[in-house]
């Protein structure tokens, strides 16, 4: 099995910013000793306890400090940002880190109203014009865009001889048909979406088009997961996840039963873990238990 990890980069407890950002390099080391695929960051912005507002940045110091995992986000919201300045950051970042870089791209506003028109007054524009920012990012990174193009000529470098891989991220269908359209790889958000999720991942299967950069689907499913030696603990330090039923919590078995049953449904080619317990050693010790029963 294929088993990756998705961080939000909380500030948990009576901790900071700065130490919730010391603990994503902890554990992005730890991830990579273990045998996990690959290690996304997320995008959030103006909340009080996740720290992290910009996954280009830090994944430039995780792949530092790492030198086989491969290291994404989870996601870039695309509508925020110029497609131009998008494809540049990735590819620096897959030129000093060859082959390990992945591109996540999500569509979210990723904080409040007041925040998304901080970042980008017409953010709702832009998501109409989502198919429109995809194909000149696209283009961008395979350094192909149309001769036609306003932009034609222009290239987004360094060109890196290997591209990020890209996914589009979603938790719903119109995610996943963005995915089929262009031709990506597709996480799905389980942890956070009420739609059917096994539903939309299958539509993006049957209407994938192959494309230069993703001959055939690969699908991510992202779980929340909480995992601890007895199933007291877990519903302790699961407390916060308490309205939130898509959750797994318990012990490795308990975790291994469930996780076979979402299979069956999703057939995955990977699932990716987000784990946010009361505290930071319960979540790497809920991380490494994953890793000793499914690695």
């Amino acid at each position: 099995m294929k088993l990756s990890i998705l961080d939000q980069c909380p500030i948990l407890a009576e901790s900071t910013p700065a130490e919730a950002l010391a603990q994503t390099a902890r554990l992005v080391q730890r991830a990579e000793q273990l045998g996990y695929t690959r290690y996304w960051v997320a995008e959030h912005h103006g909340m009080k306890q996740l720290a992290n507002p910009s996954p280009e940045i830090l994944l430039g110091q995780l792949g530092a400090l790492t030198s086989t995992i491969r290291i994404g986000s989870g996601a870039v919201l695309l509508p925020h940002y110029s497609p131009y300045k998008v494809a540049e950051n990735f590819n620096l970042l897959a030129t000093l880190y060859l082959g390990r870089i992945d591109l996540g791209i999500g569509r979210a506003p990723g904080g409040s109203a007041h925040e998304t028109l901080a970042l980008r007054e017409n953010f709702l524009e832009n998501v109409h014009r989502m198919p429109s920012l995809l194909t000149d990012l696209l283009g961008y990174l395979q350094d192909k865009l149309p001769d036609d193009h306003s932009f034609a000529g222009i290239h987004a470098r360094p060109l890196p001889s290997v591209p990020p891989d890209v996914w589009m991220l979603g938790t719903s269908g119109k995610s996943a048909r963005y995915a089929a359209q262009f031709g990506t790889a597709f996480a799905f958000g389980h942890f956070m979406s009420e739609e059917d999720g096994p539903t939309i991942v299958q539509s993006y299967r049957e209407s994938f088009q192959s494309s230069a950069m993703q001959a055939n689907p690969a699908v991510i499913v992202a779980l929340s997961v909480v995992c601890t030696e007895t199933e007291s603990e877990a519903k302790r330090q699961a407390a916060q996840y308490s309205h939130h039923k898509h959750t797994l919590v318990g012990t490795p078995q308990h975790i291994k039963e469930k996780l076979a049953e979402l299979q069956e449904v999703y057939q995955a080619d990977e699932w990716m873990v987000v784990t946010i317990p009361l505290d930071y050693e319960a979540r790497l010790h809920s991380y490494e238990l994953l890793a000793e029963n499914f690695l």
